[in-house]
C-alpha cells in the first residue's frame, strides 16, 4: 500500500511540554485483523505516575452522537523510564503496559480524550466534553471531517484551532504521531508505528526480550523448553522471573525453574518445564507464560504466550451423540404433573395451556446472555468427551476452551440462535454482558421478546465459521453443511417450534418470510422433527436448561405434541399417555436398540402387552405372551413400543435400522 503522510501544523505554542501528559501516538487502523491498534501516551517526566486520569475513546459515527464507548481508567500505572505509556492488545510489540482487546479501537471519525477523572464519570454513551480536559485528538481514516467534534472541544482555548488528523485511508499501516518543532508548535505526521519509543528517534534505548515455545498445546506429562533471546547481548547478568499461572493452572501443576538469567555479554537462556499427570479431571487448561519482572531498561517484545494443557482425565457420558444416538438412557427431570393441565385441551386452547406453563412469571427465569455460555458448556457437552462441547451443525467435538472471544472466530466455536435474532426481533442490554450465575435472574413472561436473545433452549455450542456462513437463513434454506449427517435436524426443529409457543409475536411459518418474528420453512422442520426424534443427548440439555430457567422444552418430552399443534393431529384432543416417562416404573427390559427388527426382551410378565405405535400415534400392532423376543417386521424409522404390566404403563422409542 502506497504510504501516505499528512502533517496538520497546530499553531497553539502552548501545546507544548506545559502539558504533563499528551497523546502521543494512535495507530487505530491497521491491516487484516486490526490486532495492533494502539495508544501511546507521554509524560513531561520519565516514571511519571498516572494516578487520577483516565482515557476516554469517543464515537463520532452518525450512530455513535459523539459519545464513549471505552474507557481506560490509569490509576496505579506509571510511564516507563522514557515516559512512554502503551495501550493495545497483547498481539502489539513490544507488549503494552496496559492491555485491552484486539479490535477495541474504531476507525474515524473518532476522538480520544486524556482527563483527570475517573472512568465512572464517563460511562457508555456519555457524549463529549472539555470539562477536566487534558489532551484531545480527533482522527479519521480517510473520512469527513466530524465538525460536531470540532465544535465540542475547540470550545476549550487550548484547543481552539483543533483540526481532524487522518491516520490514512481503511486498513492502513501507519498510525499518527505528535511532534513539536523548535518554536513549540505541534504537528502531527501519519507514518510508520514506533510504539514504546520516542516518535523523533530519541531517549533511552530499550533491549527488547522475547519469548519461544516449540507448540502451543502439551499433554500431561510433556516436557516443553521455554527460550528467551534479547535483541542485543546483555551487559551484565539479566535476571528475571516468569510466571504460568492461570485460573485453575497453577504451581501444583509443573515442575521447572521460573527463575531466569540471560548470562553477561550472552543474548539467550532457557529452561525446561515439566506438566504433572494427576488423576484429577481438571479439564484442559491454559497456561499463560509472561514476565514477573524486567529491569526498566528491558522491554518484553511479546508476552503472555499461552500454552494449552490437555488433561487425559476427561470422562465420557453414559449415552451418545447426536449422530450415534441412544435412547431411554437419560430420563426426564420433569416434576410429576408438569404436563397433566394439557390433558383434553386441543387447538388454541393446547397452545395457550403450553405457554402457560413454559412461560410462567411465577415460576420461570431469564438468564443474561453471558450466563448462556455457562449453561452450554454443560448443557452441550460432548457424550464422549467432558472437555469438549458438541456443536450443532458441523456435528463434532470441540474443547470448551475454544470459544470465539474476539474477531478472530477459526476454529471457535460460539452462541448459535436457532431462532435468529434479527428475524425474532431479539436484542440484548449492557446488564447482558455479565454472567452473574444461576441464582440472579429476570422475572419473564410470554411477551418478554427480549429474553428470547438469551433463550438456552434456542441457543446451541456451533462452529463460529458455520455459524456465519448460516446467518440468518430460514431452514430448508440452510441445510447443514455438505455431507451432514444431519442430526441437528430434529433438534433446531423443536427448538424454534418451542420458541413460537414461548413467545408472542413469534411464528413458525411454511416458505421464507421477510417479517420481523417470522421464521420458516414449518414443512421443512416438521419433516425433520418426525425423522429424528428426541435422543438422550436432547433429554440431557433439557434437563440441564430447566435446572437454570425452570422450564422445559414439552416438544422433547413430548414428541407426538408437535402433530397436535402444527401436524397430522392439529384439532385432536391431547392426552398424554403414550408420552409418559415410564423408566422409573418399568423393570422390562428391550434391547438391542436401535435394531435390525427383532427386539429381545427381559423381565416381562407372562400378562405384560406391548403395542407398537408409529411416531404420530397410530397403533400398528399388538403383542402378548411374548416369550424372549418380538418381531417387529416393519419399515425402518423410530417407533413407540407401549409397555403394559397390570397398571403400570411405560413408553420406550424404537429405532429400526
Amino acid at each position: 500500500m502506497k504510504k501516505i503522510t499528512f502533517i496538520v501544523w497546530l499553531l497553539m505554542s502552548c501545546l507544548g511540554w506545559s502539558q504533563v501528559l499528551v497523546i502521543n501516538e494512535l495507530d487505530c487502523d491497521s491491516p487484516g485483523a486490526e490486532n495492533m491498534e494502539f495508544l501511546e501516551l507521554l509524560s513531561e517526566t520519565p516514571n511519571f505516575p498516572l494516578d487520577g486520569y483516565v482515557v476516554v475513546f469517543f464515537n463520532g459515527s452518525a450512530s455513535g452522537n459523539n459519545s464513549s464507548y471505552f474507557t481506560v481508567d490509569l490509576d496505579g500505572y506509571v510511564t516507563d523510564i522514557n515516559g512512554l505509556f502503551l495501550i493495545g492488545s497483547n498481539s502489539v510489540s513490544p507488549v503494552p503496559q496496559f492491555l485491552i482487546a484486539e479490535n477495541i479501537i474504531q476507525n474515524g471519525p473518532d476522538a480520544v480524550a486524556i482527563y483527570l477523572a475517573d472512568d465512572l464519570d464517563f460511562p457508555e454513551e456519555t457524549v463529549a466534553t472539555i470539562d477536566n480536559l487534558i489532551d484531545v485528538l480527533i482522527y479519521e481514516t480517510s473520512d469527513p471531517v466530524d465538525q460536531d467534534f470540532i465544535d465540542i472541544f475547540s470550545q476549550d482555548p487550548r484547543f481552539e484551532n483543533i483540526e481532524q488528523i487522518n491516520e490514512g485511508p481503511g486498513n492502513n499501516p501507519n498510525s499518527i504521531q505528535r511532534f513539536v518543532d523548535m518554536d513549540d508548535n505541534v504537528f502531527y505526521t501519519s507514518t510508520t508505528p514506533t510504539p514504546r519509543q520516542l516518535n523523533d528517534g530519541s531517549g533511552v534505548v530499550l533491549n527488547g526480550i522475547s519469548i519461544a515455545i516449540a507448540d502451543t498445546q502439551y499433554n500431561e506429562d510433556d516436557s516443553f523448553e521455554i527460550t528467551f533471546t534479547s535483541e542485543t547481548p546483555v551487559a551484565e547478568n539479566l535476571n528475571f522471573n516468569i510466571l504460568l499461572d492461570n485460573f485453575g493452572f497453577d504451581t501444583s501443576d509443573f515442575t521447572g525453574d521460573t527463575a531466569i538469567t540471560i548470562p553477561m555479554n550472552e543474548n539467550t537462556a532457557s529452561t525446561t518445564i515439566t506438566l504433572i499427570d494427576d488423576s484429577a479431571d481438571e479439564g484442559d487448561e491454559v497456561a499463560k507464560i509472561r514476565f514477573e519482572s524486567l529491569p526498566a531498561e528491558y522491554l518484553p517484545l511479546n508476552n503472555n504466550l499461552k500454552i494449552r494443557i490437555v488433561d487425559n482425565d476427561f470422562t465420557t457420558a453414559n449415552f451418545g451423540t447426536p449422530v450415534d444416538p441412544t435412547f431411554t438412557m437419560v430420563a426426564s427431570t420433569q416434576p410429576s404433573g408438569y404436563y397433566d393441565s394439557l390433558d383434553g385441551l386441543a387447538d388454541t386452547d393446547l397452545r395457550q395451556a403450553i405457554q402457560n406453563i413454559i412461560a410462567d412469571p411465577n415460576v420461570v427465569r431469564a438468564q443474561t446472555y453471558a450466563d448462556v455460555l455457562d449453561i452450554l458448556v454443560d448443557a452441550d457437552e460432548n457424550p464422549l468427551n467432558s472437555n469438549e462441547v458438541w456443536l450443532l451443525y458441523t456435528e463434532q467435538g470441540r474443547p470448551k476452551l475454544d470459544v470465539q472471544t474476539s474477531s478472530d472466530n477459526f476454529e471457535k466455536w460460539n452462541r448459535e440462535h436457532t431462532f435468529p435474532r434479527s428475524r425474532g426481533g431479539f436484542f440484548d442490554i449492557e446488564e447482558d454482558e455479565i454472567a452473574d450465575g444461576i441464582d440472579i435472574f429476570w422475572t419473564t413472561k410470554a411477551d418478554s421478546l427480549r429474553h428470547g436473545n438469551s433463550d438456552a433452549h434456542a441457543l446451541r455450542a456451533a462452529d463460529a465459521t458455520e455459524n456465519s456462513t448460516r446467518n440468518n437463513d430460514h431452514y430448508g434454506e440452510y441445510n447443514g453443511p455438505a455431507g451432514n449427517a444431519g442430526s441437528f435436524k430434529g433438534d433446531v426443529a423443536r427448538s424454534v417450534l418451542y420458541m413460537e409457543i414461548r413467545y408472542n409475536g413469534l411464528e413458525v411459518v411454511n416458505g421464507f418470510p421477510d417479517i420481523t418474528g417470522q421464521l420458516g420453512d414449518l414443512a421443512t422442520l416438521l419433516d425433520w422433527h418426525r425423522n429424528d426424534p428426541p435422543d438422550d443427548f436432547e433429554m440431557n440439555r433439557n434437563n440441564i436448561v430447566y435446572n437454570w430457567q425452570k422450564n422445559r422444552n414439552p416438544f422433547i418430552d413430548q414428541p407426538l405434541m408437535v402433530e397436535y399443534i402444527w401436524g397430522n393431529n392439529v384439532g385432536d384432543t391431547w392426552n398424554q399417555p403414550l408420552s409418559v416417562d415410564g423408566n422409573d416404573v418399568s423393570k422390562v427390559s428391550i434391547y438391542p436398540n436401535p435394531t435390525n427388527g427383532r427386539v429381545l426382551v427381559s423381565g416381562a410378565k407372562p400378562s405384560t402387552e406391548f403395542k407398537l405405535y408409529s411416531v404420530e400415534g397410530k397403533l400398528l400392532k399388538r403383542f402378548i405372551n411374548v416369550e424372549g423376543s418380538i418381531d417387529l417386521e416393519v419399515a425402518s424409522g423410530l417407533y413407540l413400543l407401549q409397555i403394559k404390566t397390570g397398571e403400570q404403563t411405560a413408553v420406550k422409542k424404537i429405532i429400526v435400522d
